[in-house]
């Protein structure tokens, strides 16, 4: 290999890697807006960041229309090598410093799934203590939103089974939950508890009402999951719950014993952003670990009521 002289010094040419991020965020996200709220940086410096590997590489490697942000052909060229420089240049920061991980992580759960979740969460932090974890709790619609917008950087939605989209860590039942010993599950309008009117549950739930004919009213609706298993402790209402959610002083109602309908069973989905940062992916393997086991995530039995099943009526509140 030549030595390096005044005359041939001018041949070497390193790329900066930041830029090279940046770009591949850019190019994954199509937008700044969304790229900034990734890399925790400001739109203008993302679209510096950009305008200066522009420079360097001596090309336009975006096509910048009205309302959206195009790779040029240069770019498309330009990405799948840039993918694989990082790739390479996070594997060997790994292999080097038996420590690689730091910055922050946004984890997006839905409120159910906060408890279940647990286990993954702390196995993450023993062993990457020098990522800050912050959660991001919603009901599954907006994480999605929050996922798409660069707001988390990885998230577990939850989804009816048939719908599923992204990586299926475990799908199972949605089911009825009563207080014990509550008659609530007997009452016209059937008075119903909500975690929050945006929960992926309420239009399942609302929907097989419906098609039964069953009138229902709202009881209580609330982004807190403890303040809705009050009133349902309390005997107020019921709700509906993934089985293996179901705090252990409820109880899980057998629709058939109740003249209730069957509620169709929901997949709990891990997503990932198409630019994942390797905190993300370190913490996906996590959940993985430990939410996919049956022993970590133990499943409910149903218990049927006893009583008069009552006869629905038609209507909703």
């Amino acid at each position: 290999m030549p030595c390096i002289t005044p005359h041939n010094a001018s041949m070497t040419r390193n790329l900066d890697l930041d830029l090279i991020r940046t770009f591949v965020t850019v190019a994954d996200s199509g937008s700044m807006t969304i790229a900034a709220n990734r890399l925790h940086m400001t739109q203008g410096a993302v679209s510096q960041q950009v305008k200066r590997l522009e420079d360097v590489l001596d090309c336009l490697l975006f096509v910048r229309k009205t309302r959206k942000l195009e790779l040029s052909r240069q770019g498309e060229q330009f990405l799948v090598k840039a993918r694989q420089l990082m790739r390479l240049n996070d594997e060997i920061w790994a292999d080097m410093t038996g420590q690689s991980l730091s910055g922050s992580l946004r984890v997006g759960v839905p409120y159910d799934l906060v408890t279940p979740l647990a286990p993954a969460m702390k196995a993450f932090a023993d062993a990457h203590p020098q990522v800050e974890i912050s959660l991001v709790c919603d009901a599954s619609p907006k994480l999605r939103e929050a996922l798409n917008s660069g707001h988390v950087d990885v998230s577990l939605i939850e989804y009816v089974a048939g719908d599923a989209e992204g990586e299926v860590i475990r799908t199972e039942p949605l089911v009825w939950v009563a207080g014990c010993g509550s008659d609530a599950w007997q009452k016209r309008p059937l008075p119903l508890s909500m975690v929050d009117e945006r929960c992926a549950f309420r239009p399942v739930v609302l929907g097989a009402l419906a098609d039964e004919g069953i009138a229902w009213r709202t009881v209580f609706e609330s982004g807190n999951i403890e303040a809705t298993a009050s009133t349902v402790r309390a005997g107020l209402a019921i709700t509906a719950w993934l089985v293996s959610t179901v705090p252990a002083d409820l109880e899980t109602l057998a629709p058939h014993a109740v003249g209730l309908p069957a509620l169709p069973p929901f997949a709990i989905c891990l997503q990932l952003p198409k630019s994942v940062q390797p905190a993300a992916l370190e913490f996906a393997r996590c959940v993985r670990e430990s939410m996919s086991s049956e022993a970590a995530f133990p499943v409910t039995r149903l218990r049927p009521r006893s009583g008069p099943r009552s006869r629905p009526r038609s209507g909703t509140a």
